[in-house]
C-alpha cells in the first residue's frame, strides 16, 4: 500500500515559490511513512481563447482536484500580488466547491507559503488570504512554532504563519539558511501531523 501524501502546491513566475516548494518537500520526506507529491497550477489569461498545454513545458506537473481529494495534508504556495495571493492560485481555488460540498478536506491538515520581493511586501497577508478558503474547508492549520530556532533569529524571511522568502526586487536573492531551515521545519511539521490524524482515524 503507497504512503500518504502531502500536496505540495504553488504557483512560481520567478522561481522563488517554487525553490520554497522543494524544501517544504524536503521536510516532507523527513518523516518515515509520508511521501511529497510537488503540483502547479497553470497561469491565467486575459484572453478567453487562451488554453495552457495540458502539461506544463517544465517542472511540476498541474494539479488535479483528485491530487487535492486523495491528499493527507496540503502545503499552499503563492507569490504575493498586493497583498493576496496570486490569481491562478486563487482560480484553481475557486474550483474547488465540489470538495467543500463534500467534506473531503476536512480535519486534514494544511500549510501555506510565499515569498515577496521585499521584507514587508505583503507575505503575512498572502499567507492568512490562502489560509482563509482553507478554513471554509474545513482543513486544520499548520504554522512554524517558535521553537524553531531560524524563526528567532531570521533577517530575511519565515514567520509563524508559515515559510516565506524575500527574493529582492530583481528576484535574485537565494534562499537564505534560515529560510530553508524554516521551509524545511514546516514541512516535518505537516508530515509529521499528517501521520498523527490518520492514526487517529
Amino acid at each position: 500500500m503507497a504512503n500518504p501524501y502531502i500536496l505540495v502546491l504553488y504557483y512560481s513566475r520567478t522561481g522563488s515559490v517554487a525553490k520554497l516548494a522543494q524544501y517544504i518537500a524536503r521536510g516532507v520526506e523527513h518523516v518515515n511513512g509520508v511521501e511529497a507529491r510537488i503540483r502547479t497550477v497553470p497561469p491565467v489569461s486575459t484572453t478567453i481563447e487562451a488554453t495552457e498545454k495540458p502539461v506544463p513545458d517544465s517542472g511540476a506537473p498541474y494539479v488535479t482536484l483528485e491530487d487535492l481529494k486523495e491528499c493527507a495534508g496540503l502545503a499552499l504556495g503563492s507569490p504575493t500580488r498586493f497583498g493576496n495571493m496570486a490569481a491562478p492560485m486563487k482560480y484553481f481555488i475557486d474550483s474547488t466547491s465540489s470538495l467543500w460540498l463534500s467534506g473531503d478536506l476536512i480535519n486534514k491538515p494544511a500549510a501555506v507559503f510565499s515569498s515577496t520581493a521585499s521584507m514587508h511586501g505583503g507575505q503575512e497577508t498572502t499567507l492568512m488570504s490562502m489560509m482563509l478558503p482553507l478554513l471554509h474547508q474545513g482543513m486544520i492549520m499548520v504554522g512554524v512554532p517558535y521553537s524553531e530556532p531560524a524563526l528567532n533569529v531570521t533577517e530575511s524571511g519565515g514567520t509563524p504563519y508559515g515559510a516565506t522568502h524575500v527574493s529582492g526586487v530583481n528576484n535574485d536573492n537565494p534562499l537564505s539558511e534560515h529560510e530553508i531551515e524554516i521551509a524545511k521545519a514546516l514541512g516535518v511539521r505537516l508530515g509529521r501531523v499528517a501521520l498523527s490524524l490518520q492514526h487517529q482515524n
